[in-house]
């Protein structure tokens, strides 16, 4: 049988980048599914993308379809039929679910046990005939975060759905969707090519469009940007910020990118280069030139869409946005530096950071509070301690200057730039900058000791404050991006740099400002939903990492409530059963003989008078290795703590050696049980080690 292709285009308005992306990912799967229920053979399903358009070319489609015959197996002929032959519910239920008639259904004697068939025969259908159907069903799945209707239509797009080619090899397939009916007429560029340009045979489809000065593929367009910003770099002698997210973007913003060199007043140098940075790349999609020294040049580069023959007017058009944005910028910066930093403090009175949480000044004053214990916990003392508090109190004031207000991406680091204008120290200053930090998986923690301890209050005050009022995190739904603080706070006490402190005793200190600002809450409930909150958190970072299920398990059976804890521990396990199995068998197999046999209603006090030799040198053993594994786990030795259980092993062997433990005298049987009792609490001491048996 004849194969042929079938093309496949819905042309619409500018559809929004990231969205586009999103539907550029569906389109193979939901076209294969379509195509697939309709019984519709096919050899491949290739996609193209542009802002303007979803193109999917399918591949080695036959002009009819196979006739089939399937043979489906029901239940007994005696459930099937009742005793005058008349079919049953279950026999209705099987022949519907089937798509037959119950009449059809025929019994088959297999081994002397009846049983129902249903014979479903498909008969051989033209593709062409099955199409119009299939094609208006994918266009209807398309899964958009936001739609519109347009015009009279009932029909929901992300933008006006403008044109539809329906081609199957040179016939035209006659999808009907909002309004419109499918022909063999696409459209090129917007201003180069616009068209209608006809297409002769769903072959010819792409290459009528590339001819119309279109590129049809997300990683064509970025090869090409990525080439014309070397040479534009080249020309210029500057480097240009590709970030991923931004370049990610302007892939999808033109179907026909061409790169630009823009220019603007070297006076606007003088101000933060992350505010010229952020209208460049947030509010413009330009991407920024640096010199040789990191230092902000005065041009950008453009990605038009526009005709490069008219690309003076492209750049001047474009200098003129920018320098808007850039006027705007230097007022709010030279307006808010009429103002010492300090001063903003009090205005932030006037934010809200949470309806049921007050201000972000109330705020403030409670991340003062947490910094001055995190201080005390972690021995910041002096000048350091004297930073950490006034960054503490300054951190949140540049959120009611001018510049954050309209850049908000700048915050922080506009603070920082203000902080140093007044006179604060660098040190300050550089923790303002910080305290958002991490903000993202991968990011950098603050580079300080007093930005650790600022951004660790900041984040934890967040999280505290939000559980306290309901607002936890359920299943996907994280609007206040509570666990990406958990983890960034994680990342604070992990580290060679790590915030030296412990989590729990700062949730308290936490919870403790809370009430103290007259937030009402059940603090026991709230306490122990925010540790389980990091524990769970920190499971996940550790499992990403590697580790597996049971060694986290068996460490948090011994109820561990810190998250370094949790991953020093585990990591200690992991590394005995990867690096060193022989101790690894050693503390498993002495566990696992003590704990299948202890009792531990009858306690861990024996009576030492009753102990045979070899009893009594377990006993030794076990209560030098109680005192050698409490100093190894307070000193977060936790390697030192494991090989001092697996020391545990010969006297243990020993013990069952030579000992019956299940004697027939009570006295003597509990006094032994009661030996393994306490060597079982030294084990549970580090880890559930029945968890690592399991």
């Amino acid at each position: 049988m004849e194969k042929t292709t079938l093309a496949f285009e819905i042309g619409t308005e500018e559809l929004p980048a990231f969205d586009l992306h999103a539907a550029t990912e569906q389109l193979p799967r939901l076209v294969s599914e379509a195509l697939a229920s309709a019984r519709v053979p096919f050899d491949e399903v290739k996609v193209y993308s542009t802002p303007r358009r979803l193109i999917a070319i399918v591949e080695g489609v036959p002009e009819r379809t196979e006739a089939t015959v399937e043979q489906f197996r029901g239940p007994a002929a005696k459930i099937a039929f009742d005793a005058d032959g008349n079919p049953t519910k279950a026999a209705a239920g099987f022949a519907r679910g089937k798509g037959v008639d119950v009449s059809t259904l025929e019994r088959r004697d297999e081994g002397g046990v009846e049983y129902v068939y249903a014979v479903k025969e498909t008969p051989a259908a033209d593709v062409a005939a099955l199409l119009p159907e299939v094609l208006e069903g994918v266009i209807a799945s398309i899964s958009w975060p936001k739609s519109c209707r347009w015009g009279t239509t009932s029909q929901y797009f992300s933008r006006p759905v403008r044109w539809i080619v329906a081609m199957l090899g040179d016939a035209v397939v006659p999808v009907r969707f909002a309004g419109l009916e499918a022909g063999n007429e696409t459209r090129g560029h917007r201003f180069l090519a616009p068209g209608p340009h006809a297409v002769a045979h769903a072959d010819q489809l792409i290459d009528t469009i590339r001819n119309a000065f279109v590129v049809v593929t997300e990683q064509e367009r970025e090869q090409s940007i990525r080439a014309q910003v070397a040479e534009a770099e080249k020309a210029c002698g500057l480097t240009a910020e590709l970030p991923a997210k931004t370049l990610a973007e302007v892939v999808n913003l033109s179907e026909y990118p061409t790169v630009m060199v823009g220019e603007f007043d070297e006076l606007f140098l003088a101000v933060p280069k992350e505010i010229i940075v952020d209208a460049m790349l947030v509010h413009q999609r330009y991407f920024p030139l640096f010199n040789a020294d990191g230092s902000l040049a005065n041009k950008f580069l453009i990605t038009s869409n526009g005709n490069p023959e008219f690309e003076a007017n492209i750049v001047d058009g474009n200098q003129r946005v920018v320098a808007a944005r850039l006027y705007d910028a230097k007022f709010f910066y030279d307006e808010d530096l009429k103002a010492p930093l300090e001063s903003y403090v009090e205005h932030l009175d006037e934010v809200v950071f949470q309806e049921k949480l007050g201000t972000t000044l109330a705020k403030t004053k409670r991340i003062v509070k947490l910094v001055e214990h995190l201080c005390a916990a972690a021995g910041l003392e002096g000048q350091e301690k004297a930073d950490a508090l006034r960054a503490a109190y300054l951190c949140k004031a540049d959120l009611v200057t001018g510049a954050v207000v309209e850049f908000t991406s700048v915050q922080g680091i506009m603070g920082s730039y203000y902080a140093k204008a007044a006179g604060e120290t660098d040190v300050v200053a550089g923790a303002i900058a910080d305290h958002y930090r991490p903000r993202f998986s991968g990011d950098a923690t603050p580079a300080t000791r007093v930005g650790k301890a600022v951004a660790f209050a900041d984040k934890l005050d967040t999280i505290c404050g939000l559980f306290a009022v309901d607002q936890a995190p359920t299943g996907s739904s994280d609007p206040f991006a509570l666990r990406r603080s958990a983890l960034g706070i994680v990342a604070m006490l992990t580290g060679d740099d790590a915030i030296d402190v412990e989590l729990v005793p700062a949730i308290d200190a936490s919870l403790a400002a809370y009430a103290a600002d007259g937030i009402e809450f059940d603090a026991a409930a709230v306490r122990e939903q925010v540790i389980e909150f990091f524990i769970t958190r920190t499971k996940v970072m550790v499992r990403d990492g590697g580790s597996s299920a049971d060694a986290i398990d068996a460490v948090l059976a011994a109820g561990v409530r810190e998250p370094l804890e949790l991953i020093n521990r585990v990591h200690a396990l992991e590394h005995a059963r990867q690096e060193a199995p022989e101790t690894f068998a050693d503390l498993a197999i002495a566990y696992a003989r003590a704990n299948n046999l202890r009792d531990a209603s009858l306690g861990c006090d024996y009576d030492e008078s009753l102990l045979s030799e070899v009893e009594h040198a377990l006993a030794c053993a076990v209560v030098q290795a109680e005192g050698r594994v409490a100093r190894a786990l307070d000193a977060d030795d936790y390697p030192e703590a494991l090989a001092e259980l697996a020391s545990l092993r010969k006297p243990v062997d020993l013990f069952f050696e030579k000992v019956m433990v299940m004697d027939e005298d009570v006295a003597l049987r509990e006094n032994r049980l009661r030996i393994l009792n306490r060597f079982v609490d030294v084990f549970a001491r580090v880890a559930d080690f029945g968890q690592l048996a399991k």
